[in-house]
């Protein structure tokens, strides 16, 4: 284990863990997902790992402010627990939420102070949360993104967002796999 990834596990325990137990469950299972694709991230497997361990910390009700959880999380990160910024980037922005900052009025306050990493860097993390149940065990994003629009309604901003977001979310995760794919080809 890195220092970046001893670092980001207590932290995301210590705001999710008690008060969201199954958010904190999640979010395990999204870093496993991070540490399986790693051989395709090289350097910044860690950093990915990281972040998707700390992806939802933003639901913490001590963190909630905007109650958009990736600014929240991510404002957090960068202003109380002085993080990697490449990891405050990452939680900023994962999973499409900038589909869902505009549909909240948040995308200016959102790209205004978070800048995007990489696009293989923001497929990985949406690989993961979308590869990963609310229990932290595999899914597939399909049935993730279901799962989503199911629990929070498809009227709702969530359900609404997260049916928008879907073929992104699906052109994320087949990128991904076809980089995982790719690197599995390659010979030793």
């Amino acid at each position: 284990m890195s220092e970046l990834t001893k670092w980001a596990y207590p932290l995301a325990k210590s705001l999710l863990a008690e008060p969201l137990p199954r958010r904190w469950q999640h979010s395990q299972g999204v870093a496993e997902r991070a540490r399986i694709i790693a051989p395709i991230l090289g350097e910044d497997a860690e950093l990915l790992e990281a972040a998707a361990v700390l992806h939802d910390i933003g639901y913490s009700p001590d963190l909630a402010k905007t109650g958009f959880h990736p600014l929240d999380g991510a404002r957090y990160l960068r202003d109380v627990a002085n993080a990697d910024k490449r990891v405050v980037n990452l939680v900023a922005h994962h999973s499409c939420a900038w589909m869902e900052a505009e549909a909240r009025g948040l995308r200016e306050e959102l790209e205004g102070e978070f800048p995007r990493e990489p696009a293989q860097l923001n497929d990985a993390l949406c690989y993961c949360d979308m590869n990963t149940t609310p229990d932290g065990t595999p899914t597939n994003p399909i049935d993730r993104v279901n799962e989503i629009a199911g629990r929070y309604g498809p009227d709702s901003l969530i359900g609404t967002f997260i049916r928008r977001a879907e073929p992104e979310i699906l052109a994320s995760t087949s990128r991904v796999l076809e980089r995982v794919a790719a690197a599995k080809r390659q010979p030793m």
